[in-house]
């Protein structure tokens, strides 16, 4: 009897492909957190450039309207050109 018989390469074969499957299993569950904190983090960092940029528009626009009202009248007085 020898030992290298078709019985004995198909288990062989069966546990390594065993091995194989529970390897990409492991490096999945491995990879599962990091996939997740890392998508986590995209959105939090789209909520934070989101709330940036509303508050920077808000700014944007109140400084404009004080400029408005800070800003010297641009209209002519029809009566002071025609008084000459």
């Amino acid at each position: 009897m020898t030992v290298f018989n078709k019985r004995n390469a198909l288990v062989g074969y069966m546990t390594l492909q065993a091995l194989k499957r529970q390897r990409r299993a492991s490096k999945l569950r491995r990879r599962a957190p990091k996939i997740a904190l890392f998508s986590v983090g995209l959105l939090s960092l789209g909520a934070v450039i989101g709330i940036f940029a509303v508050l920077h528009r808000r700014r944007g626009e109140d400084e404009i309207a004080q400029l408005g009202e800070d800003a010297p009248s641009s209209e002519v007085d029809l009566d002071d050109l025609t008084a000459e």
